[in-house]
């Protein structure tokens, strides 16, 4: 198997929070374009941004002003933006954002789009918080697409998003469905998380023999203010092994080459999904 050149970008917000949510996703949509450009130019073969990349992260309010930030997936104005860019660059796109479904139902959204350009389908949330500050309820319906693996141009592609990542469960459904590439993008604050953050998604590498990039935005939104979010995206190996990381401050394009090979030698060394016992676990679910 060939290299897999991976590319995550993480950004702050660049529109005041009181602005529409439309003027907010126009001014993200366009401050993303040039790094999606360099990305193009350095050859990135998956690109992946933050949790609901275009827009403030809205959860510590509970405001029904943001309920117009969801978009139609695909056919809404972003998914079919990056569309072009995906073709243009020969580079598949994970485009995660706020989606409607239809009135009043809405998910938190990734969509893959191929390097052709066309759309391959998409991840919703499936695990989704309500504590202080992240009062993501309000605004997200679990979802309902269980764990899709995309069989993309340069690799098979799996998303899990933020809050996702506590969750063992999930990660292993993606890596037995074939995934050898999993994205997470999140939004994160600094405090308890900053620790787990380098410490859970590489481990999820090691027990399921995949590549992981995690991405985290950066800076602080007003009115909320909850906390910092503190960047540090990166891409890890099936050992574990951080290939690059992002600053905490900045907007950033971090790139990585993978060697897809690494997967099935890891797999065949640690033996974990030969090994498993899933006979066993059924009481798991009834508790």
């Amino acid at each position: 198997m060939a290299n897999v050149r991976a590319g995550l970008i993480q950004m702050a917000l660049k529109a005041d929070t009181g602005d529409s949510p439309a003027a907010i996703r126009d001014k993200m949509n366009e401050a993303h374009l040039p790094l999606i450009d360099e990305a193009g130019a350095k050859g990135v073969q998956v690109l992946c941004m933050q949790e609901v990349f275009n827009q403030p992260y809205f959860c510590p309010s509970q405001d029904a002003k943001w309920y117009a930030a969801a978009e139609k997936v695909p056919d809404g104005p972003t998914v079919r933006l990056m569309q072009v860019y995906a073709k243009k660059h020969s580079m598949v796109i994970v485009v995660p954002i706020y989606e409607e479904d239809i009135t009043g139902v809405y998910y938190n959204t990734a969509a893959v789009i191929d390097a052709d350009g066309k759309y391959l389908g998409k991840y919703r949330k499936s695990h989704i918080p309500q504590v202080a500050g992240f009062y993501e309820k309000f605004f997200f319906k679990p979802g309902n697409s269980g764990w899709p693996m995309f069989q993309t141009a340069y690799c098979k592609l799996g998303v899990y998003i933020c809050y996702d990542r506590h969750f063992p469960e999930g990660w292993r459904a993606l890596a037995l469905s074939g995934a050898e590439y999993i994205v997470n993008p999140s939004a994160t604050v600094a405090g308890l998380s900053q620790y787990l953050w380098k410490l859970e998604q590489p481990a999820s590498a090691v027990a399921n023999g995949c590549y992981i990039g995690a991405i985290n935005r950066v800076g602080t939104e007003a009115p909320w203010d909850i906390g910092k979010f503190y960047g540090s995206s990166y891409v890890v190996n099936p050992r574990g092994e951080f290939l690059v990381e992002a600053s905490e401050d900045k907007d950033e394009l971090v790139v990585a080459d993978m060697d897809m090979d690494l997967v099935r030698e890891v797999r065949n060394l640690w033996q974990f999904f030969r090994d498993r016992r899933p006979e066993a676990y059924g009481p798991l679910t009834d508790i």
